[in-house]
């Protein structure tokens, strides 16, 4: 099991990351298995320029991390989860 212990100063830029449904969905949806941006996308029934969007706020928050793969027509951004829980320390 992975954890991201959250400290003091990073503490509202992960509140931030897991504080949008849109977000917490794609959590969920990467809990599951990595997963490219269009396919993302295609579940949430929204563009992928938004999950795009969405993933790189998870990445800054640390809890995303993303490569790029060959795909059909070029390349496609690949994401996966970086941890299983988020433990904020409040000191």
């Amino acid at each position: 099991m992975v954890e991201l212990k959250v400290k003091r100063e990073d503490i509202s830029k992960v509140s931030k990351a897991i504080g949008s449904t849109t977000r917490w969905e794609i959590l969920k949806i990467l809990k599951e298995r990595k997963m490219d941006v269009s396919r993302i996308a295609e579940l949430l029934k929204q563009t992928e320029a938004n999950i795009s969007a969405q993933i790189k706020i998870l990445e800054r928050a640390g809890l995303v991390k993303s490569t790029y793969e060959p795909g059909e027509h070029g390349v496609r951004k690949v994401c996966e989860l970086t941890v299983d829980r988020i433990v904020i320390d409040i000191q």
